[in-house]
């Protein structure tokens, strides 16, 4: 019995994915050229190491390689094994990540697994005898032990070359050169950090053999990667995705088009996942339940997979969700991007656009008028190492709590990246941008007070166990015009007046079209103020609405009945699918289909297609088309079963979090009113939020000339606690949303009251 993966055939083509293809059209004259034109853009634009470095690199692997061979021998000799197991004894390195998937660039760093024996344990051997050897040599710089990660982890360049070192311990005494580590019983009587420590290798190298084409996937990887840098959404850390969560989405979009060339692969990566209804699933093959009884991702058994909200799943056992990390803002922003990306390749295709028009930069620092400022520092090098480490690892719950403390009123938008002021040693500094909802009630006066919300995200940084003398973080309010200038290229602030982007003409046209007609519920814009006001078609994205709605799916996890399969695709038709309910039925349409597929394929004899068709009939044709792509999208997204169930309560968003391990007695410690410590850790109210459909209709008299300045207040003080419901004007609320509110502020106050918390809710009536 083969993988789940590859359980079908069309026409002699192995069938890759849980669905079958949307097309199996190979490329055109056109496809051909623009691909060649991408892969020129990215050599050009440096993504490419040399011939001497990449050899570097195999050098460096090796060189590593006999190191750990060495170290698994003397921890062995000193453990007292007899000479013939000391001579057996054996560790192996593995890649994984980008230089496994062949789509690192220069300077990257190599993602590393060792993985030694039963008797070779990693706190005493891995980060005591092996870090210790490392230490002493002179080829190896900046190394920093992480024992108490997620992953284990530890870092540190090896000739010049960055490595990521993690570490595996089996249950098997020797460990033989030719080992597999894809097979499932490599897990057997293995510790949780160990299984996570193999995920990584397993799933690079099972992503490998579930693509059709790995040269056509690695190009289009490296497209994807360097859009998503560009455009400042590749970041794990920061709520976004990172290097393997882009992999896993490439892969899919290669599933669903086995034949296609880059250029086409990048189009339609933004054609589909523009479509794609979040929380659905993303997954390379059906999950498997294993044997072994560990825990995979299954939102219809395990409650807390029921919020994820832009689920990616891993396709080795167990499977897991690679992209826990979204929240709702991120995924808005992600959203609006691929949104963006889809309309330029539309208008590539029509060439007037090209790739520099796709990769333009995010101008982060023109996009919002408020920003918080998140700034750290230590005494010396090691400290701001170590603490810009656990604070990054921190940053995306001040988003969580933000949204979650505002009812998802107030966005944020968390950069990427760190900056430093390099008049200030051992500092750096972060920051979100932060407006308020799209279609939401636009009041002037409406005011966000996030002190608490900040000071708690303060307090729970400052728990850090490892934290020294030294190590602070201060967090600011800042308007767009105090920026300070360090964050800017040369440490200049740029004119006002930037150069023509492709955005500011999309606004100019959005805001032509607005003019001119009355503006569409499922449209909503956002404004800047200046002459590079910009404006986006925003997609209804209220996350908790969707979770509500039940609206996420998931294909068959170990049973293919599940899985409702897309059926088979003709090798000659780019868009036609034999399910007669999801495509036109009249016989004009589908020889309009068979014209477009045969015409792609340079075949102008087999359909019967007429040379001299004119261009209105190819227009016609293309839209027929990419309909029906969209109806084969729908149909991939349309089997879903009932994993989101209505719950009370949220998830508590630190649920990586403990504070009773990180401090004794927090609250006895803490200086301010006994309020304060008890409102920390209760459960904040949720309130019945507003719909963006019902937020239209209740602000439609509301006149929206722009993006009002949000006024958010900061301070360090705590000695007040005040809660500012006038983000919802009650009033305008439906008489059944009154009603929910009220429920909820009674239950919310009876739960308090019976904590021996006196609240005081306000409720500000127009």
């Amino acid at each position: 019995m083969g993988s789940p993966a590859l359980c079908g055939r069309n026409n002699g083509q192995q069938r890759l994915g849980i669905t079958d293809p949307i097309s199996l059209s190979g490329p055109t004259e056109y496809d051909v050229l623009k691909t060649r034109e991408l892969e020129k853009y990215l050599q050009d634009a440096g993504l490419y190491e040399s011939q001497e470095e990449a050899v570097n690199r195999e050098e460096v692997l090796g060189r590593l390689d006999q190191i750990v061979k060495i170290w698994v021998k003397a921890i062995s000799r000193s453990k007292g094994l007899n000479e013939q197991l000391v001579q057996e004894a054996n560790a192996k390195i593995f890649t994984f990540g980008s230089y496994r998937l062949g789509v690192h660039g220069p300077g990257a760093d190599i993602d590393t697994l060792c993985v030694g024996p039963r008797h070779a344990t990693r706190e005493e051997d891995f980060f005591g005898e092996l870090h210790k050897m490392l230490s002493e040599m002179p080829e190896v710089s900046e190394l920093h032990p992480v024992p108490d990660a997620h992953v284990p982890v530890m870092r540190f360049k090896l000739s010049g070359v960055s490595i990521d070192l993690l570490y595996a311990k089996l249950s098997l005494w020797v460990i033989p050169e030719d080992l597999d580590i894809s097979q499932e019983s490599i897990l057997q009587n293995t510790d949780e950090q160990t299984v996570r420590s193999l995920n990584g290798c397993r799933v690079t190298d099972r992503i490998l053999r579930l693509v059709p084409n790995i040269q056509s996937f690695r190009t289009t990887l490296r497209c994807m990667r360097f859009w998503a840098k560009r455009r400042g959404v590749y970041s794990n850390v920061s709520g976004f995705l990172g290097g393997i969560n882009w992999a896993l989405l490439v892969a899919r979009i290669c599933q669903l088009y086995p034949n296609a060339l880059p250029n086409m692969l990048v189009s339609r990566f933004f054609r589909v996942f523009t479509q794609w209804r979040w929380p659905n699933p993303v997954m390379l093959c059906a999950n498997e339940e294993g044997s072994l009884g560990l825990p995979v991702w299954d939102p219809r058994r395990n409650p807390k997979d029921r919020y994820h909200l832009m689920p990616i799943i891993t396709p080795a056992y167990p499977c897991m969700n690679s992209s826990y990390n979204v929240s709702a803002s991120t995924l808005r922003i992600m959203t609006e991007e691929f949104q963006r990306g889809h309309d330029i390749c539309e208008v590539m295709e029509e060439n007037k656009a090209d790739w520099d028009t796709l990769f333009e930069p995010y101008p982060f620092f023109e996009a919002y008028k408020n920003y918080l400022q998140i700034d750290i520092t230590a005494e010396n090098d090691d400290d701001i190492r170590i603490w810009k480490g656990w604070v990054e690892s921190r940053l995306r719950q001040l988003t969580l709590k933000i949204e979650r403390h505002t009812y998802n009123m107030l966005q944020c938008h968390p950069y990427p990246g760190d900056f430093s002021d390099k008049s200030r040693p051992f500092h750096h500094c972060y920051f979100m941008g932060l407006q308020r909802k799209q279609g939401g009630p636009a009041s002037g006066s409406e005011q966000f007070d996030i002190r608490l919300t900040v000071d708690e995200f303060k307090r729970s940084v400052n728990v850090y166990t490892q934290r020294k003398r030294g190590m602070e973080i201060y967090v600011s309010h800042v308007k767009r015009r105090s920026i300070p200038n360090f964050v800017f290229p040369g440490g200049v602030r740029p004119s006002r007046a930037s150069k023509l982007t492709w955005d500011i003409r999309r606004s100019s046209e959005l805001k032509a079209s607005d003019s001119t007609q009355v503006d569409s519920p499922s449209e909503v814009t956002e404004s800047l103020d200046g002459d590079d006001r910009r404006k986006k078609i925003r997609i209804d994205d209220d996350a908790n609405t969707n979770l509500r709605n039940g609206e996420c799916l998931a294909a068959a996890n170990s049973h293919h009945e599940e899985v409702h399969e897309v059926s088979q695709v003709s090798n000659t038709s780019s868009c036609s699918i034999k399910d007669v309910n999801f495509i036109p039925t009249s016989t004009n349409n589908l020889e309009n289909l068979a014209d477009v597929s045969s015409q792609n394929n340079g075949d102008h004899g087999s359909m019967g297609v007429n040379p001299s068709k004119n261009v209105s009939d190819t227009a016609a044709d293309t839209s027929n088309c990419k309909e029906a792509e969209k109806l084969a999208i729908q149909k991939i997204l349309s089997d879903s079963y009932d994993s989101h169930q209505d719950f009370p309560c949220e998830p508590e968003e630190l649920e990586d979090f403990d504070y009773n391990k990180q401090a004794k007695d927090f609250g006895a410690t803490k200086q301010g009113s006994p309020m304060m410590s008890s409102v920390a850790n209760t459960s904040p109210v949720v309130l019945p939020t507003v719909s963006c459909n019902e937020a239209r209709q209740s602000s439609s008299s509301y006149s929206n000339g722009g993006l009002e300045e949000l006024e958010v207040l900061y301070t360090s003080t705590e000695t007040s606690i005040f809660f500012h419901f006038s983000v919802l004007s009650y009033s305008r609320c439906s008489f059944q949303l009154q009603l929910q509110i009220t429920s909820a502020l009674v239950a919310c106050s009876c739960k308090m009251l019976n904590d021996h918390i006196m609240l005081l809710l306000f409720v500000f009536l127009s």
